[in-house]
């Protein structure tokens, strides 16, 4: 599966049709970075999509967001943890950051759409409009199309 095939471009796809705007996707802030590496430089956080327009950043977090996920999780990273525990940091990092910075963050998760009980996505696109048009309105992003 590559990256365009993924359950981030489907939730990314979904959030452009809502918002109708196109978004950044991966996009790069100066300001959001994550630990110092071995050479001692900090890299640049990516965010999972940005809506320059509105002001917005909108990450999709997957269940290995919220739970431990695999024995990979447990390699040890640059910042001396595992890396579940580095994802949870970057995450609180993109959550205290991006507000800081006068954008507002909507974070979308598996179970806010239509997902099995194992949270994996079903993809159905009217159900999942739905559930976006909703979960924007509960954080303030308004969908009327400009």
């Amino acid at each position: 599966m590559t990256r365009r095939d993924s359950d981030e471009a489907y939730v990314v796809d979904l959030c452009d049709e809502v918002l109708g705007e196109r978004s950044r996707r991966q996009h790069r802030f100066a300001w959001l970075v994550g630990d110092a590496g071995r050479d001692g430089r900090c890299r640049q956080l990516p965010v999972d999509a940005y809506y320059a327009g509105l002001g917005l950043v909108i990450e999709y977090r997957e269940r290995q967001h919220d739970d431990l996920y695999s024995y990979g999780d447990r390699r040890e990273t640059i910042s001396g943890v595992g890396r579940g525990e580095q994802r949870r940091i970057y995450d609180q990092r993109r959550e205290e950051e991006i507000p800081r910075h006068g954008l507002r963050l909507v974070i979308v998760r598996p179970r806010d759409l239509d997902c099995d009980g194992r949270q994996r996505l079903r993809r159905s696109r009217a159900a999942d409009h739905e559930a976006l048009l909703r979960l924007f309105a509960a954080n303030g992003v308004s969908t009327e199309r400009r």
